[in-house]
């Protein structure tokens, strides 16, 4: 995980379409609710708390004029944003006066204090520098000319947008240090509303740093300077493996100086004749020897690998084999999957297959990974997934305006986090700047910015990845350097008997023994400069979890039964590096949907 995500929300919800405006305005709430809490210390103090309430609650009306959150509405915000900055300096002021700074060193109550105000100052902070930059980036987009002709985009005004957009970006992601190294507050509200607004807190800078994080490779990507040609890697999560999923088709995207060009999509069957991607002693060890499902590292298995780069080089390997690509030097890979196509969809429009089903923004990713198997032939389905892989790539950059930049940006960025879509350049000065910006899948490699590296590959030759629900629960356990979480994986297998007895084979496994079990190898990554203890595992068959070196990295490994109806539930602890300045997440294979089903609970703690 790149350290240009500073910082990783507490929380995600599964939501269509979040918007930032309304997320600085629940902010803002939170900070209402809290100085109101605090007047229990006395009438005066009560009396100005209630003042800062006031010129909250006029921010709070005029931002939300603006809660539609779309580009062109943001971008002529300027005219109020020093109306609200008023505002929140006003509260500022009174929230740092004598009476309460006195009562921040008071006992028992200081830290409360000391937080309320830290977070008025973040949050003006936010008003009065950050989003002023932003919109001033936005205004400068709206007025210049993005889309240069049907298939292309116009990248000097993008180019231009990168440097001011990197620091508005730094800006916004310095408040959010700022609020999060405040101190834990001790009373049950103040701590409720401070924890609630951090984690939307960091939601949004998430948001806004996807949007960051784009901007610094869409030149790269649109062949800024030269032409490029990266093969398209559309994988399906339905049959897992660890950086997304079986890879049912490749296309070829050719970038220009902008103008954008989508070859057809071969299926998978096309590639098999061409053999096996190069890959380690280890992988084969691991994924070959080992079993139950001995790979064979042909096209269909070249998302096998936790790393983007490993997949990269396989996909290379074989493409300079076939008669398409020998003459045709690959300058990357993109790997995308069903809920990334799902996204593009949303924001370009629905796409109609030859039969007349619709796809759309909502029934994209349910189709692909579900509904085709049961409703197509199986040696329709990858040619299928092609055809819409193909036309949702195709518009991704047509008719291209500030709107859809500003939409396509953020998308990008937040599918990239969560490995629904990943990329890698083979120039090695450009894959620099594709992974600072976060697009490029690895195992855990921050000590700042610390995660837990889970991946899983179905070893029951089948699509039962869209039964399979994973949900995570992180709790910090204890504060200071180098933190101690307390991390639950689930594994829920929602497919029912009735169901494994009446769908197709394709879906619930050819095998009789095996039918409608999730049969996962499991790799679980230590934080760089952190541990892993404690690994236990209930439910399910299970194999003993043991320790191995994978390429270099340790890791453990397990492989696991789980049958209709079941769940297999693993535990464990881990220690971050002292270094950490983000609380731990979790990189894992992508599912079926945007909710990565991760829960935060409150720390137990009293002090960051």
């Amino acid at each position: 995980m790149s350290q240009a995500h500073a910082h990783q929300h507490l929380h995600r919800h599964h939501h269509k379409r979040r918007r930032i405006w309304p997320w600085v305005v629940g902010i803002l709430t939170l900070v209402v609710l809290i100085l109101a809490a605090v007047g229990v210390m006395g009438f005066q103090l009560y009396k100005q708390a209630k003042q800062v309430q006031a010129h909250e609650n006029n921010a709070i009306g005029m931002l939300s004029r603006f809660s539609s959150g779309d580009a062109e509405t943001l971008a002529h915000a300027g005219d109020t944003l020093p109306q609200i900055a008023h505002e929140t300096q006003q509260a500022v002021d009174i929230a740092h006066g004598g009476l309460w700074n006195a009562a921040a060193k008071m006992p028992f109550i200081g830290n409360d204090i000391s937080t309320v105000q830290g977070m008025t100052t973040a949050i003006n902070g936010i008003v009065q520098d950050s989003i002023p930059q932003f919109v001033n980036v936005l205004r400068t987009l709206g007025d210049a000319q993005i889309s240069n002709r049907d298939d292309g985009v116009n990248l000097q005004p993008i180019i231009d947008a990168v440097d001011p957009l990197n620091k508005a970006n730094a800006s916004f992601q310095q408040q959010v240090r700022n609020f999060d190294a405040l101190p834990t507050p001790s009373i049950d509200m103040i701590r409720s509303a401070y924890n609630k607004g951090e984690m939307q807190l960091n939601d949004l800078a998430d948001r806004v740093n996807a949007l960051s994080s784009t901007f610094q490779i869409l030149p790269t990507l649109l062949g800024d300077g030269q032409q490029r040609t990266y093969a398209i890697m559309a994988m399906t999560p339905s049959e897992m493996r660890s950086s997304g999923g079986l890879i049912g088709s490749v296309g070829e995207l050719n970038t220009s100086n902008g103008a954008v060009h989508v070859g057809d999509f071969r299926p998978n069957a096309e590639y098999l004749a061409y053999g096996a991607g190069d890959h380690s002693a280890d992988m084969k060890r691991v994924f070959t020897d080992e079993g139950p499902l001995h790979m064979s590292f042909d096209i269909r298995d070249l998302a096998v690998f936790p790393n983007t780069a490993d997949s990269a080089v396989a996909m290379q390997s074989v493409w300079n084999r076939t008669p398409w690509g020998q003459n045709t030097p690959l300058d990357g890979v993109i790997m995308v999957d069903p809920v990334f196509l799902q996204q593009l969809i949303a924001i370009n429009g629905n796409v109609t297959l030859p039969d007349g089903t619709v796809l759309t923004g909502d029934n994209t990713a349910e189709f692909l990974m579900n509904t085709v198997y049961q409703k197509y032939p199986e040696n329709e389905t990858d040619a299928l997934f092609g055809v819409v892989a193909g036309q949702a790539m195709k518009s991704m950059f047509s008719h291209m305006d500030m709107g859809k930049l500003y939409k396509t940006g953020e998308m990008l960025g937040t599918m990239a986090k969560s490995r629904h879509f990943t990329m890698y350049a083979f120039d090695e000065h450009i894959e620099q700047g594709i992974q600072s910006a976060g697009f490029t899948g690895q195992t855990p490699n921050s000590e700042t910015d610390p995660s837990v590296g889970i991946y899983l590959t179905e070893q029951n030759p089948s699509k039962m990845g869209w039964y399979i629900k994973r949900k995570a629960k992180i709790q910090r356990v204890n504060c200071g350097d180098g933190d101690l979480y307390h991390v639950e994986f689930m594994v829920h297998n929602t497919m029912t008997d009735e169901e494994a007895k009446s769908l197709p084979w394709y879906i619930t496994g050819n095998n009789s023994n095996n039918t409608g079990k999730a049969m996962e190898k499991i790799l679980f990554y230590a934080p760089q400069g952190g541990s892993i203890s404690n690994l236990m595992q209930l439910g399910g068959k299970v194999d003993a979890v043991k320790e191995t070196t994978i390429d270099g990295v340790n890791a453990y490994e397990t492989y696991v039964q789980v049958n209709p109806g079941q769940i297999a539930t693993f535990t464990f602890d881990v220690r971050v590096s002292e270094k950490a300045t983000a609380p731990l997440t979790i990189d894992q294979t992508p599912m079926g949907w945007v909710d990565d089903g991760i829960t935060y609970l409150d720390p137990k703690c009293d002090t960051k």
